[in-house]
């Protein structure tokens, strides 16, 4: 998109939050208002345990809330199939590209973070925990991540096409991202991923280079960067919420 078409394009009003009441439950519900979407949607946020919907311009909040009270057999469906979450602290076992390891609170080290044994260590408080554990998952993500994207890029050889500016985010529903001028992004998350689903994800993102778009030539350089895909894409279908809980 066009710079001067971002800027005339119209600015959607801020989210607001309501409220929905299911089974003696009552659930957060974050309203959006899309001005180029047609018809109301709802999904359900994993990450932050909400209902989100996305409805068009002109359309009232209760006519969206009223929309979601009718499908409680949907939300009581999805809230089923939610894995719990899995706190960052002492003792829990988290995937670190799929292996799992055993979180070990190790207050007298002063080591930081570390690997050892099939466990990561982590010193310093405890209620520091969980935020040093979380940032050096990201500097684990980035380090898996930047290099292979680079390497992947050289493979196409489009030298006029090369990688940009690499960052790091824990987006909701997309799990990386390219743009025009070649920036890529992707979900520290990917981490905690198997390593062909990672492999998967910065090959379909470093693709974007030289196809901006999901033609079969795309899906051509997928395949020459990163083989069959087919397990790694039903993978993260399958397992991919369980990403957000962690943390």
């Amino acid at each position: 998109m066009s710079l001067l078409k971002r800027l005339l394009r119209p600015t959607p009003p801020p989210p607001t939050e309501s409220s929905v009441e299911i089974d003696g439950q009552r659930f957060p519900v974050l309203l959006r208002v899309s001005p180029t979407t047609r018809r109301l949607t709802l999904r359900f946020d994993a990450k932050e345990d909400r209902l989100v919907v996305v409805r068009p311009k002109g359309v009232p909040a209760r006519e969206a809330l009223t929309f979601v009270a009718e499908r409680t057999d949907w939300i009581r469906a999805r809230l089923a199939a939610v894995p719990p979450r899995v706190p960052f602290a002492d003792g829990v076992p988290i995937p670190l590209l799929g292996v799992p390891h055993i979180i070990r609170h190790r207050p007298e080290a002063r080591r930081g973070v570390w690997i050892e044994n099939g466990e990561i260590g982590v010193s310093g408080l405890p209620e520091h925990l969980p935020r040093r554990l979380a940032d050096w998952l990201k500097g684990r993500a980035r380090t898996e991540i930047t290099p292979r994207a680079h390497a992947l890029a050289a493979r196409l050889g489009r030298p006029d096409r090369p990688v940009g500016r690499i960052s790091l985010r824990d987006g909701r529903t997309r799990w990386g991202s390219c743009t025009a001028n070649g920036d890529l992004s992707f979900s520290w998350r990917l981490v905690l991923a198997p390593e062909d689903v990672l492999h998967y994800v910065v090959a379909h993102e470093v693709a974007h280079l030289v196809e901006l778009n999901h033609s079969h030539r795309f899906w051509k350089a997928v395949r020459d960067l990163a083989g069959d895909t087919t397990d790694a894409q039903r993978w993260l279908k399958e397992h991919g919420t369980r990403l957000h809980r962690y943390g």
